[in-house]
Formats: structure tokens, sequence, C-alpha cells
């Protein structure tokens, strides 16, 4: 049985009862309803016919151990998100996540332990679920309607020290459920066919507001890099549509970056070599997503016209504390060097990690560090509010 007919339900298990009620509270601050245990046999059978949308389990407790639980878990074909919590190796728990995965459970990215309530309350918000029967008859309303809207989360030059561009982030304001982020219904978009309308949508929005940025007078043009959908890619005219867009809002496509997964990517390679092809030529720039999280050939990425590799905010948000997610994402930097191609890294939490980052040569930035995405009439104030900053410190 589904578990969208049950509503927002976390269920934990974990031997450390303070820990326990902090999750509980911030948890029903988020809507969730809450089953906190120690037992395992408790959380068996309430994982069983509780039905939780959200499951955080400790890999290590008296008495048995997250692997046989994950085991169980998937035995029962638990549909649950699950969340490893604990203060083990990242060795061992990047192994159980991979058993997890292996054995078809929904495994998500782990919270280690000393556990930090702003990232909780995160976590959870990305999983409060949405009634898809709903989104799917307002959906084409909203776009009607124009209640989709953009935010913009700055992305800094490492090496100039500089706001350079920006993300274009869609949000959609539901007249009941509030603001519904994109992962909450871009699938639905995919699946219904309204993506073609909503990536126009998103497309023409982000040039007028390039050009309206531009018009601004900014000391700094600010480029857009915009998401688009794989499905995107089946529309061999999807490259004239685009340019048509930019001409609207006299903006030249080369301040718009097209970011694509890197599933999406190695994709269709034929078709997508042709569109993506097709899409440089028109002078946009294209970016491999989230790389680092899936399979691709380095023969297809050295192949493909891709201007620049985004480095997944998995391995930046981890690189501080985990020797092996470093590797990775020096890695990633120095084969997008080799290549020609900008590297970005997404997920910049702290100093220390865009200090890192510079040091291994990295070319843009971004996260909360530097700045959570904002509404477009803010970018004005916040570049220039940058710029006066990073001078004074200079001086």
């Amino acid at each position: 049985m589904s578990n969208d007919l049950f509503g927002d339900r976390l269920l934990m298990i974990d031997d450390e009862p303070a820990l326990g009620q902090i999750v509980k509270r911030v948890a029903k601050a988020c809507g969730f309803e809450v089953i906190v245990t120690d037992d395992p046999a408790a959380f068996t059978r309430a994982a069983r016919e509780w039905h939780p949308s959200v499951i955080m389990l400790d890999l290590k407790m008296p008495g048995t151990d997250g692997v046989q639980l994950l085991r169980s878990l998937a035995a029962d074909n638990c549909t649950a998100h699950v969340v490893l919590t604990s203060g083990s190796d990242t060795k061992i728990v990047e192994s159980a996540m991979r058993l997890g995965r292996d054995r078809g459970l929904n495994m998500s990215e782990a919270l280690p332990k000393p556990m930090r309530v702003e990232r909780l309350k995160t976590r959870l918000a990305e999983f409060k679920r949405v009634s898809t029967p709903l989104l799917s008859t307002d959906l084409a309303a909203a776009l009607a309607t124009d209640r989709l809207f953009l935010e913009y989360q700055p992305k800094l030059d490492c090496h100039l020290g500089r706001i350079t561009g920006a993300e274009a982030l869609v949000r959609w304001r539901h007249p009941t459920r509030g603001v519904i982020r994109p992962d909450q219904f871009i699938g639905l978009a995919e699946e219904t066919g309204l993506i073609h309308e909503v990536t126009d949508w998103v497309i023409a929005t982000a040039a007028a507001q390039a050009a309206s940025w531009q018009a601004d007078h900014l000391d700094l043009e600010i480029a857009v890099a915009v998401n688009f959908s794989a499905r995107d890619l089946a529309n061999l005219e999807l490259p004239d549509r685009l340019q048509q867009h930019c001409l609207n809002a006299a903006i030249d496509p080369a301040f718009l970056t097209l970011e694509l997964t890197e599933t999406g990517a190695m994709r269709e390679a034929v078709q997508m070599m042709d569109v993506l092809t097709r899409l440089r030529l028109k002078g946009f720039k294209l970016s491999i997503d989230d790389f680092g999280t899936g399979y691709s050939s380095l023969v297809q990425l050295q192949q493909a016209p891709f201007s620049e590799i985004k480095i997944d905010l998995s391995f930046v948000t981890r690189m501080m504390s985990n020797p092996g997610c470093r590797v990775i994402v020096e890695i990633i930097i120095d084969l997008a060097r080799k290549l020609g191609l900008q590297s970005v890294a997404e997920g910049v939490e702290d100093s220390a990690a865009l200090k890192t980052l510079i040091d291994m040569g990295c070319d843009m930035a971004q996260g909360y560090y530097i700045s959570r995405p904002m509404a477009p009439d803010l970018m004005p104030r916040f570049v220039r509010g940058y710029e006066a900053a990073r001078a004074k410190t200079a001086a």
C-alpha cells in the first residue's frame, strides 16, 4: 500500500533518549506524526503497520544493528525515505547506504551525529508530502495564472572573489498549500507532459530577469543558470524555442547556462548530442549537474558540448570531514580543468569549505555560506553589498 495515503509520518529508532526527544519535537513542529523507539521489535511492527513516510535509523545499537533492520525493511518492501543516523566511521555509513540501495530501499543522505537541528529541519522539509492528485489538477492552472516564481541563489567566482552569477530556482505559490518546491512538482510536470511549458516559462522569466539586472546597471553582469529536464531533449525544436525567449528579452544566450543532471545527460546519446550541440551553437552554456552521482562515461563527457561541471553537494558538504569526498571533489575539479570546463561546487556551508575549494582551483561556488536563494529584486543590493564588503576587506 502506498504511504501517500497516510501523510507525513516519521519513525525513529535510536538508543539515545535525549536525541529522540529532540527529533520528535522538531519533527512535530514540521508537521509530522512521530514515533520514537529503542525497541527493534516495536520498530519493525510500526514500520509494517503504521506506514511511515520517513524512517530514521541508528546504525549501532545494543542487541541489534542497522544493517539487520535495513534487511528487515527491504523484506517488507518498505517505500519510506530511510535516513541513517550514526556517529560511526563514514566508510561504514556509506557501506550501509549502499547495502540499503542494493536491497531496493529509498536511501537518503545520512545525518551524522552529533545532529544539527537546522540540518534536521531542512531535511524534514524536503520529505514533506504534497497531494499528487491535487497538483495534477492545479499545475496547468498555475502556469496560466502566473503562480510560478523564481528565486535566485548567488554564485561566487572563486578567482575574482565576486558574485558573477546566480542559479534560478523555480517555486510554485499554491493558494492553499503555500510555496511548493520543484522536487515536489517537476516529476509531475514530466509525467503529465507539462514539463515543456514549465521549461519555457522558466527560461523566458530568467532571460527577462537577466536583462532587467543589466538595465539596473549592476557593476557586474549576472549570468543565470537554469535547470531543465532530460524530457526536454526529446524535442528537437528546443534550441529554437529557447533562443526566441532570449530574443524576446533582448539578452545574449551566453548569459544563460542550462543545467542538466548527469543521469539525464547520459541517455538518448544521439538525440542529446543533436539538441545540446545546437544549443551551444546558439550561444547557450551547458552544465552537467549533480556530477559524481551517476554513472556517466568519460568518453561521453569529453564528446558532449558541455561548458561546465557542477559538483554534487553530497560531496561538497562532507569533504571537510570525509577524506574520500574531499578526494572526489579535487579529482572532479582537476578533470574539469583538463577538459577545458568550468567547475562549480554547490553546497558550500562554511568559510573552511570555501577556502578549500579556492585552494583546489574550483572556478565557482554557491551555497548557504555565500547566500540563500532570494527574490530577484534583492539581488542588486546583495551584489553591491558583497562588492563593498570585499573592497573593505582588501583595503
